[in-house]
């Protein structure tokens, strides 16, 4: 085998502590070497050129390049390579940049390890073989998980790109918090008149199947090829016959059992009902918890004025079965509750701030309803205790946030800038009230957001005070508010109407169930995890699997959009041809000497292994034993390391290249 090592100065890089010029001069005497030289860009055109002639010229059989991690520019290389008609995984990278230059300062060892890791390189190459990609073709249709403004914005994108989609939500509308809003930081816009119209146009696009109150069950396959249930629960309202008329909402005589979600518990709904007026589709859904029919068997007031005959007490869940080729995941965010926590749960609060003891006391989602035209108070402030108007409110930040003793540490990102509107908004319907805000730190990094903050304090007299709140109690119809100022060194007591708490953003309560079901991992705090913070962050670690808005991490709503169509624009890159390549560096099993105790499928994090029945001529089961699904491996080589029999090799690191590799280190 004739093989070919091309060292890369990377400017000052690798140059500046490697004698690139006198390491390629040493590996011209490894044994297989038939030409080696040195470039200060290789990865450049005229330095993927010299790779090319070099290989015409000589006639290479391989090649192997000493330069940056192969996480840079290993196809770029295998490229140049397959152009002159080498096979491109009979290239080898010899990364000496990251482990060799990055970390050391002295020339002489550090070239003398640099020319080691090539000659590691030159061994394996000469045992690799020629290799082909994984061809498979591609369900040209998506999933969105999820009906946010996320949800809704990739699911748009996408249908819009000519491709179907599928689009579930788990709650009875799309819409998601963004509905819930009164108007969006820094331009106050109505959140309704941004969000309503995006929301008809999924529900009336030709391309978007909308599954509302519906929730994904399994999901099996790989990408390209996902086949997805889909759990569609039972509404007892028929659907296609429903023209939401409303007319049995107005007489369910259930007007007061249940608190209303979407007014975060701050009104009352009926047994059936629609979260909201605005919302998609205008089906109403029966709540069977507190359903006289489902409760006594009696009433059933709902299907006597329903002239569409579109009650059916009866309905039972359904499960859809779907052809997927990619899957979008954007299933939002929720507000961390500070009550008193429920045995079991690791997502209820604490009990601080006398959220859930004194009626004042309410958080950032309440205190949006409260100024919204369509909220339970039609968008007047009125004290939750006794309806009266606030005159003096505390606003409190970073509760929950950035606390580590309870278990977040991170920053929730929005709450200083939805404070600030919330000051602004209380200021513009109380003007003589007065807004006080407690804050750790202002973090106001965006777009018009810092000019935005200033505003608040500038223009319309928020009262900013470093500081933390220390207690808070009732007393004589007044939450008493303790703290300090750090910044002024002196204690602060405010008798406040009421108290606005700026809680944690944290993951939904389902998230870590949905991304076992998906086969992607998830963060301590239940937000999935994406491939690369950096290069990667909207896909997740298995292929065709891509994360949107605050699914991954606490986000705004430009983020969150952003995200949505970088998320979209992946899948239709996904879906721009009919057959999917992708690299043949997979797990093996040589079936022979597997004994089938499947360790391999116990700790394989991509569900790519199965169980594979081996039967003779006459159908008779001989043994089961371990399948690899080409489709869905990742080659992370677990398994390879799990198997006691040795029966699973990892394709491209074969037991021969690895050893090659370490025989060619120890001849130091």
């Amino acid at each position: 085998m004739k093989i070919g090592v091309f060292v890369c100065q990377c400017g000052e890089n690798i140059g500046k502590t490697v004698d690139c010029v006198g390491v390629a001069k040493s590996c011209a005497s490894i044994p297989g070497v038939a030409v080696s030289m040195e470039y200060k860009y290789m990865c450049s055109d005229p330095g993927q050129n010299l790779v090319k002639q070099a290989i015409a010229d000589n006639g290479l059989d391989a090649v192997v390049v000493a330069a940056c991690s192969p996480h840079m520019h290993e196809k770029t290389f295998r490229k140049a390579a397959n152009g002159a008609g080498i096979n491109p995984f009979l290239v080898e990278i010899a990364n000496i940049r990251e482990h060799v230059s990055w970390i050391h300062d002295d020339v002489p060892s550090g070239s003398l390890k640099a020319t080691d890791l090539i000659r590691s390189a030159v061994e394996k190459v000469k045992n690799n073989a020629p290799l082909t990609t994984i061809k498979v073709p591609v369900t040209k249709r998506a999933l969105v998980i999820g009906g946010g403004i996320s949800g809704i914005q990739a699911a748009l994108d996408i249908a819009n790109a000519g491709y179907e989609v599928v689009l579930v939500e788990k709650e009875p509308s799309i819409g998601g918090h963004m509905s819930q809003l009164s108007e969006t930081f820094p331009t106050l816009d109505c959140s309704q008149c941004i969000l309503t119209p995006r929301m008809v146009e999924v529900y009336q696009h030709p391309k978007i199947k909308l599954l509302t109150y519906s929730e994904v069950e399994a999901v099996d396959g790989f990408i390209g090829n996902f086949k997805v249930k889909i759990r569609k629960k039972a509404r007892s309202v028929i659907d296609e016959d429903c023209n939401g008329c409303g007319m049995c909402i107005q007489k369910c005589p259930t007007k007061k059992k249940a608190y209303s979600e979407f007014e975060e518990g701050m009104a009352f709904r009926p047994a059936i009902y629609v979260p909201f007026p605005q919302a998609v589709p205008n089906i109403p859904v029966i709540d069977r918890s507190v359903c006289t029919f489902y409760k006594t068997g009696k009433c059933k007031i709902c299907e006597t004025v329903c002239g569409r005959k579109a009650i059916d007490f009866m309905q039972e869940d359904t499960i859809l079965e779907e052809e997927i080729g990619a899957i979008v995941v954007a299933t939002g965010f929720k507000l961390y509750k500070i009550t008193k926590p429920e045995p079991g749960s690791p997502y209820e609060g604490y009990g601080e701030y006398g959220y859930g003891e004194y009626k004042d006391v309410i958080d950032g989602l309440q205190f949006e309803r409260m100024a919204s035209a369509s909220g339970p108070t039609a968008g007047e402030m009125k004290r939750p205790s006794d309806g009266k108007e606030p005159k003096k409110i505390v606003f409190i930040q970073c509760v929950g946030s950035r606390d580590e003793s309870k278990g977040f540490s991170y920053c929730s990102k929005i709450c200083c800038m939805y404070t600030a509107k919330h000051a602004m908004l209380y200021k513009h319907k109380v003007h003589d009230g007065e807004a006080y805000v407690f804050y750790m730190d202002i973090r106001s990094g965006g777009k018009m957001y810092e000019e935005f903050v200033r505003r608040g304090i500038e223009e319309d007299g928020a009262k900013y005070i470093r500081g933390r709140v220390s207690r808070l109690y009732e007393e004589n119809g007044k939450i008493i508010v303790k703290g300090e100022d750090t910044l002024a060194g002196v204690p602060i007591t405010i008798d406040a109407d009421m108290v606005v708490l700026a809680t944690a953003m944290v993951a939904q309560k389902e998230a870590p169930k949905l991304a076992q079901i998906l086969g992607i991992p998830y963060d301590k705090h239940g937000f999935m995890s994406e491939s690369h913070p950096k290069l990667k962050p909207v896909e997740s670690s298995s292929g065709g699997i891509f994360l949107a808005g605050a699914a991954n991490a606490p986000k705004d709503i430009p983020e969150s959009v952003s995200m949505a169509s970088a998320a979209a624009a992946k899948v239709m890159i996904l879906f721009s041809s009919d057959i999917l390549e992708r690299e043949p560096v997979i797990a093996q099993v040589d079936e022979s000497t597997c004994v089938g105790c499947f360790y391999c499928q116990k700790v394989c994090a991509y569900n790519a292994v199965e169980r594979k029945e081996i039967k003779d001529r006459n159908g008779k089961l001989i043994k089961v034993v371990a399948y690899v699904n080409e489709g869905l491996c990742q080659g992370c080589g677990t398994c390879n390391a799990t198997c006691p029999s040795k029966s699973v090799e990892l394709i491209g690191f074969k037991d021969e290249q690895i050893f090659a590799q370490i025989c060619a280190l120890n001849e130091i």
